[in-house]
């Protein structure tokens, strides 16, 4: 028999596959797994809660020739080195290859890449251990409550609502918590206040404002115009002076390198990127990028993370980049160290650049740009938070007359520090509202000095309340409650937009009628799983398993048994919960003459008898026919420029020109999704002379472009046509199906595969 020389290291993507084949010599194989190659069923619960919630996993239908691969390499090599993500998910997919190849080569060993650089690989290749059980079963623990959750709950909602709609264990309490903040923003009653600004001029200085702070020593609350020009009256009586001031440097120390959240949230507020996008690029960054003659190459750590934890290594090289080029008065005396979060797992290092001689604008051309972007934010974040502070000079002048008191503050830089690579420093000035005047405080001011009252403002303002969720705040609401992990975050988002539970308007999360009426379906009937505290216990009670103080079981009855209580007490009122929820119209049927009620369906709430079976008249609600008519913003007629506004027609909506009849200019609408066949047109919707829906280029004839069922812009996972489509069938619900290979893929899948493979 031939011996065996060579060792088969198998990853999770080809991207990264060819980055690490980049640095082992050729005794090593390198194979993708292409993500998860086993799953639970699709078409039962595949859980076992009486036999200790064992689950039954089956082999993805499109991965069995990726399968057959991996055994074909297995039998033929030495070791194999299973190199899946460093996480929890990374583990699970581990256990199941490992499962998979044991029978043919039971040398399995598992390795963990927090960097892909030759020194990261040679690490990691001379700490392989074995596989941990305990890992994998908090994965699985996660993945069998989400399970339970989804399998059990979402027949009740359809019951109740429409059939096809799904519920979530963790995604329906980041709902609630949307559909909280906006219930807090419909009832919010704004209270007026109002402020007072004085304008003074002190002899030998230019004038400069200041806002009232205390009247006779305290705090006043001043709610009416009545009461602010009381005292404004009195106030232009007195004679003022400078009472007090306070000059001191005020010291602004960097924020710690990037985590998952705050990666996520900055990459919102400065790129204005979705976390989804924010992760996709992150993931590409991480497993490679081709940089020339170079090669593939990994340009940052591993970007699931909640530790703010550096290598003593990657510190020194950052203490000598920030030394060789901005000097030594920007860099500190020792390292700086930062406090990890008490729910910190620190399993892998802050994200961060795993070669610092790959500086942004060196390898900028490589990069596309908005990869470039986000790399260049993580590079100046991680070299920003070893250097020296930033120092403010901060000055504050109070100004007495009578029972008045006044207060200016303002600051100026005194030394940039970190903010010379960094630079999130806000606006300074006087105190008080954004509309309130401001002005430079004079420095040439001393205590006694008098101060002429030249001008007095008042200024009327209401309270306002929390603003909707962002993604970025949404992350760090979720982060600050325990809420998901950094694994999770951008998964929970993409779901609820997919569902189309919430929609986003000026990069502000806002739930849909539909997401409102789910959440207070689930709220309701389920108050005691789909609460933050619950919540925010489970995840801690997974983290038990992974450090093997509880075991899978416990955890899981925890969970199990409370949910299963609520889950039979609402199942026995299922029908009578459907007839609380249907809205009458005071309309009758226009066939049968009984009462027609508000239903919903996979298009929205329409008119419905309720004589259903027997008659099954339905209409649209009268804003869905108010629609028509509507003008768009920002679309002006080619041809006259007038307003383009919604028009019905035999086969669906479309724009038409206000100035009909004048003008008889129409314009398909589309749905903002490139064509897949020539990527100039877009995707519009048409309808066929029978009213069949289906989908079309909006440049034919000159595309011939055609789908009976809803393109949708994602390169199918197993044979990389460009597109898929949207399937609904009764029997599977909503699923994505690729037109070219036929391979049918369940939405969070490919929610999860597009993190996974960037």
């Amino acid at each position: 028999m031939a011996k065996k020389e060579k060792s088969l290291i198998v990853v999770e993507s080809p991207s990264k596959a060819k980055t690490i084949n980049k640095y082992l010599g050729k005794e090593y194989v390198v194979e993708a797994s292409f993500g998860h190659i086993k799953n639970l069923p699709k078409s039962q619960l595949g859980v076992d809660v009486d036999n200790g919630y064992e689950p039954t996993y089956e082999t993805i239908k499109n991965k069995a020739d990726v399968l057959k691969k991996l055994k074909q390499k297995a039998k033929n090599v030495k070791d194999i080195y299973i190199a899946t993500d460093p996480d929890r998910e990374g583990e699970a997919i581990a256990w199941h290859i490992a499962e998979e190849l044991e029978p043919v080569n039971d040398n399995i060993y598992r390795v963990l890449f927090h960097e892909i650089t030759q020194s990261g690989i040679s690490d990691a290749m001379e700490n392989r251990r074995k596989l941990d059980d305990k890992l994998m079963y908090s994965q699985q623990a996660r993945r069998i409550m989400d399970r339970i959750v989804g399998y059990r709950v979402s027949p009740f909602v359809w019951k109740t609502i429409y059939y096809g709609l799904s519920a979530g264990r963790v995604q329906t309490v980041a709902l609630r918590l949307i559909c909280e903040r906006a219930e807090e923003i419909e009832k919010f009653v704004p209270e007026e206040y109002w402020s007072i600004i004085g304008q003074f001029k002190p002899d030998s200085a230019e004038e400069f404002y200041a806002k009232l702070m205390r009247v006779d020593g305290k705090q006043k609350k001043i709610g009416s115009e009545k009461d602010a020009k009381a005292i404004v009256d009195e106030i232009n009586e007195q004679q003022y002076k400078i009472a007090n001031i306070q000059k001191k440097d005020v010291k602004r120390n960097p924020s710690p390198p990037f985590i998952t959240s705050t990666l996520q949230q900055e990459a919102a507020s400065r790129l204005r990127f979705s976390t989804k996008k924010t992760m996709t690029l992150a993931q590409r960054l991480y497993e490679g990028i081709e940089l020339g003659d170079e090669g593939s190459v990994g340009l940052i750590t591993y970007m699931r993370t909640d530790s703010v934890r550096v290598s003593n290594e990657a510190v020194a090289g950052a203490r000598d980049f920030i030394y060789s080029n901005y000097g030594k008065e920007y860099l500190p005396k020792s390292p700086r160290q930062f406090k990890k979060a008490k729910s910190s797992q620190d399993a892998h290092e802050a994200i961060r650049p795993t070669s610092l001689a790959n500086e942004p604008k060196k390898i900028k051309k490589y990069l596309e740009k908005d990869l470039f972007r986000l790399y260049e934010l993580i590079w100046n974040r991680f070299i920003a938070s070893q250097m020296e502070p930033a120092v403010y000079e901060q000055l504050t002048v109070e100004i007495e007359g009578g029972r008045f008191l006044f207060r200016a503050s303002g600051s100026v830089i005194k030394f940039r520090g970190f903010l010379q690579v960094y630079d999130d420093v806000s606006g300074n000035g006087a105190n008080g509202n954004d509309d309130d005047p401001t002005s430079p405080i004079p420095t040439n001011l001393s205590v006694g000095q008098d101060a002429k009252l030249l001008d007095v403002i008042q200024k009327q303002h209401f309270t306002k309340p929390p603003p909707p969720y962002t993604e970025a705040s949404l992350v760090r609401e979720l982060e600050s409650k325990g809420i998901g992990r950094p694994s999770t975050y951008s998964l929970i988002i993409s779901t609820i937009l997919e569902r189309k539970y919430v929609e986003q308007k000026d990069r502000q999360i806002h739930p849909t009628e539909l997401g409102k009426e789910v959440n207070k379906l689930l709220v309701k009937y389920f108050p005691e799983i789909f609460n933050v505290r619950f919540t925010a216990q489970m995840e801690d009670e997974l983290d038990t398993i992974a450090t093997g103080k509880q075991s899978y079981k416990k955890v899981l009855d925890d969970f199990y048994y409370p949910f299963t209580e609520s889950l039979e007490k609402v199942s026995k009122k299922t029908a009578d919960i459907k007839k609380s929820m249907q809205e009458e119209t005071g309309e009758k049927c226009d066939e049968c003459g009984r009462e027609m009620i508000i239903k919903w369906g996979r298009n929205g709430r329409f008119m419905a008898c309720s004589g259903y079976p027997e008659c099954k008249n339905t209409k649209p609600l009268a804003h869905e026919q108010e629609k028509l008519n509507e003008v768009v913003n920002d679309t002006k007629c080619e041809k006259c420029g007038g307003e383009m506004v919604v028009k019905g027609g035999p086969y669906g909506a479309f724009l038409g020109c206000s100035n009909y009849p004048e003008c008889t200019n129409t314009k398909p609408i589309t749905l903002g999704i490139k064509c897949p066949k020539c990527h100039e047109g877009e995707v519009l919707e048409r309808k066929t002379k029978r009213k069949r829906t289906f989908y079309g280029c909006n440049r034919y004839p000159k595309c011939d472009f055609a789908s009976w069922d809803k393109p949708v812009m994602q390169s199918c996972p197993s044979c990389d046509n460009p597109y898929i489509v949207e399937k609904y069938t009764q029997k599977k619900g909503q699923f994505l199906k690729c037109p070219e290979c036929k391979n049918e893929f369940d939405p969070d899948e490919i929610a999860v595969a597009n993190q996974e493979s960037g």
